[in-house]
């Protein structure tokens, strides 16, 4: 009886953190499936195992020159399991307004993109995408969370798709406290 009790407590222990309130499985930020831009379904599980930096993004902006900085980071480290998910977003002054295509064009012409980016979403608010819910609640992400402020906020992803960071829209990709925090991620 003793030995089952044991057992019992031993795999309560190790289950319990995989369940959260009322029964519902503990997600994280890539437990959810979106589209490409070019309307492909991308279930961003599959990015778990990876370093992922999600950015929503805008082609009017004053920020808009970060597609570069992007670019870079992600040449620079996507050798070691890095990746960045561009996400563009109309809610910041309407400086998003193309369609999927011209989004893309947009990217692969001024930028020379090659990192994926998901079909334009709302970042804020209750019609917020279920990334940007997961990635800007108080339950979800205590540590950084609250809505998104402007175009080219940032969001590190662990391996296991845990929320390690939040860099607003004045960080650069080559900032010293972002890249280092890309590269420690990637050491875990």
């Amino acid at each position: 009886m003793k030995y089952v009790f044991g057992l019992i407590t031993a795999l309560t222990i190790v289950i319990s953190p995989i369940f959260a309130e009322k029964g519902a499985v503990v997600t994280t930020p890539l437990n959810y499936k979106t589209k490409t831009l070019d309307g492909k379904e991308v279930d961003l599980t599959s990015y778990k195992g990876k370093v992922v930096l999600v950015v929503n993004v805008a082609s009017a902006c004053g920020y808009t020159s970060q597609y570069k900085g992007m670019q870079n980071i992600y040449e620079k480290f996507n050798k070691d399991g890095f990746v960045v998910l561009g996400v563009p977003s109309n809610e910041f002054g309407g400086q998003e307004p193309g369609t999927n295509d011209e989004i893309a064009n947009f990217c692969k012409t001024n930028y020379g993109v090659t990192f994926p980016v998901l079909e334009k979403q709302m970042v804020k608010g209750a019609n917020a995408s279920p990334l940007y819910k997961h990635l800007t609640s108080k339950e979800t992400n205590p540590k950084s969370s609250g809505d998104v402020k402007w175009n080219f906020t940032k969001f590190l992803l662990g391996k296991n798709g845990e929320i390690l960071g939040r860099f607003e829209s004045g960080v650069d990709l080559d900032d010293a406290s972002l890249v280092g925090a890309v590269e420690a991620a990637l050491k875990k």
